[in-house]
């Protein structure tokens, strides 16, 4: 069988070769090139770099074989920034440490990304009968506006898909999504030496971030949606911008502008999340009767549910339960992934290897893991296209 073909070193020495690659955000294109030429020199198909934006593309191969469904495997490539307080080993150096990999961003998803790849060459090592193809999709700017993800499937086409956000190896149905207002609130400007003739936006906007920061929003939701996400749309005045900045003139503002980060439940609507808004700042109209703002909403991303009935998560159920010798359970994150721009196009399944907390000093992943997640993607596209 095919897990006799997985190549253990490889995997690992993989694992700790994209460790070592740092890609920041707006920094993917040196990644980006060092997996398009792994599944170059592996013998994939159709390899390709997609531009996305400037020196940050997509890294693509396939594996074909024959007529049948298409099965996309995929992930993003960017990271955040490293964290302060590493003391084990530095961030990029991808030493292997009490049998764990060590390195910045391995979790959040770097080493799902190898994972994949290696499982693909599994497959096609094995010689198991398999009929459709196999893809790879390495994306960048998750953590942007999700153009990777966005180029990749308005192009390609997908039957099944698996995203290998990080689960701790568990089946994870679905996701959280964020919405983001700007409420800017409106004062009056002056001389800090005329400050009685000021209204300062400032405070007023203060009054707003309490009001918005004591909110609890509880939608009427499905109680199966409960179940997996809680009862909550978390809620939270994430960014204040007010004032002039700091080495230039001073005076009191007249605007500052409050950047409300919310992360609804799937089925959770824009609507429902400004009408909480609205009841919070009409409440700091009560607070301070001067207070004036105006709310915009920037930014999208929707929620991501799977049904648990469908043949993505059915299959994956199956893959997990080959690999472990033990049912899996169901469960749903709180972070937003990329099926947020293209869950509603494709039947998709998350998992991946690595789990919270993410991003903090001395990030690593245990070798096991990185073994049981390569497994479990090798099993689940060998099923799905009947081997």
């Amino acid at each position: 069988m095919f897990e006799g073909r997985i190549d253990i070193d490889r995997l690992v020495d993989l694992v700790r070769e994209v460790c070592r690659i740092p890609s920041v955000l707006g920094e993917e294109g040196e990644l980006a090139r060092f997996l398009d030429s792994v599944m170059r020199d592996s013998g994939f198909e159709r390899t390709t770099l997609q531009p996305v934006l400037p020196d940050r593309p997509n890294a693509l191969g396939e594996l074909d074989f024959g007529p049948g469904r298409r099965v996309v495997m995929t992930g993003h490539m960017d990271t955040k920034p490293v964290s302060h307080g590493w003391t084990q080993t530095t961030p990029y150096s991808g030493d292997v440490i009490d049998g764990a990999v060590y390195g910045h961003g391995i979790m959040d998803m770097k080493a799902a990304l190898v994972c994949q790849i290696v499982a693909m060459e599994a497959l096609r090592d094995s010689g198991v009968p398999l009929h459709g193809t196999v893809a790879m999709a390495a994306v960048s700017d998750h953590m942007g506006d999700q153009l990777g993800s966005i180029a990749y499937f308005d192009e390609y086409s997908a039957d099944l898909c698996v995203l290998g956000e990080l689960s701790d190896n568990e089946i994870f149905l679905g996701h959280r999504g964020r919405y983001y207002f700007d409420i800017t609130v409106l004062g009056k400007s002056a001389h800090t030496c005329h400050k009685p003739l000021a209204v300062n936006a400032n405070m007023l906007a203060a009054h707003a971030v309490l009001e918005l920061d004591a909110s609890q929003l509880l939608p009427d939701l499905d109680p199966s949606v409960v179940a997996l996400f809680g009862p909550e749309t978390y809620m939270s005045p994430g960014r204040i911008y007010g004032g002039l900045a700091p080495g230039g003139p001073s005076m009191i503002p007249d605007e500052c502008v409050i950047r409300v980060d919310c992360r609804p439940q799937p089925g959770v609507t824009v609507e429902a999340v400004a009408a909480e808004i609205e009841r919070c700042l009409a409440a700091a109209t009560v607070r301070d009767s001067r207070f004036r703002a105006e709310v915009q909403l920037v930014d999208v991303k929707a929620g991501y549910l799977a049904d648990p009935s469908s043949e993505v998560v059915t299959l994956m159920t199956q893959a997990v339960r080959e690999v472990r010798g033990s049912e899996p359970k169901h469960f749903a994150a709180g972070w937003l992934g990329d099926t947020a721009s293209f869950g509603a196009k494709v039947p998709t399944v998350i998992f991946g290897p690595g789990g919270e907390p993410v991003y903090c000093p001395d990030e690593h992943l245990s070798i096991d893991d990185l073994i049981e997640a390569t497994r479990v993607y090798a099993h689940f596209a060998a099923i799905s296209l009947g081997g």
